[in-house]
């Protein structure tokens, strides 16, 4: 896993989010060590699990060792301000923090997108995606990007522990637009990640909140 991640300041709490349990059904054509890196894994209407439940999930590293991503539509209400203070004003609004995931919430993981190529102090995810060097500088880094946001924790699995997940139903696996990460409207990404996919996928937008409702 190569994804820059820095602690968070002692002091500073962020509301603990539990780690997934193991889940059921779905499939994608190519799940090769790098095959996921900068696409989304969009949860199944079916998946109930508190910290994933209507999740997306942009993934950062995917290799033989396991996967790394953020979840894009957890806000806080936590002023980034109250964390990295030098980040805040680099920040895509609203400037808080983002619940990134059950793993390490002390930590912090910044997602940008690139205007053209890397420069020092933003790792090249996929496609306009990079992760940002936080010890790095808040000024170079906003000149060289188009957006930025900063994630609490981060989702984690161990070898073949993602790709289980997507075989067993779980997950979709999905392209990411270039605007998801930074959407202003976060709990809204789950229904439209999936009405732009078209025929079935596009369906399940309308899935009901309860599905004793449907």
């Amino acid at each position: 896993m190569r994804s820059s991640v820095t602690t968070i300041p002692q002091g500073v709490s962020i509301p603990h989010l539990r780690r997934p349990d193991a889940v059921h059904h779905g499939g994608v054509a190519d799940l090769a060590p790098g095959a996921l890196t900068g696409r989304l894994l969009v949860a199944s209407p079916l998946l109930d699990e508190e910290t994933f439940r209507r999740s997306v999930v942009l993934v950062l590293d995917h290799d033989g060792d396991g996967a790394l991503g953020v979840i894009l539509n957890r806000p806080s209400r936590m002023p980034v301000a109250e964390v990295l203070p030098d980040w805040h004003d680099v920040t895509t609004e609203p400037c808080v923090l983002y619940r990134g995931g059950p793993v390490g919430p002390d930590s912090a993981v910044a997602v940008a997108r690139m205007r053209s190529g890397p420069v020092a102090g933003l790792r090249p995810v996929h496609g306009s995606f990079a992760v940002v060097d936080l010890d790095g500088s808040p000024e170079q880094t906003a000149a060289a990007t188009t957006g930025l946001r900063v994630y609490a924790g981060y989702a984690g699995w161990s070898t073949g522990q993602l790709e289980d997940e997507i075989v067993g139903g779980s997950w979709f696996v999905v392209e990411a637009d270039p605007a998801d990460p930074f959407t202003d409207h976060p709990d809204r990404l789950w229904r439209s990640v999936l009405r732009r996919q078209g025929g079935e996928l596009a369906f399940l937008h309308t899935y009901p909140d309860d599905p004793h409702d449907n």
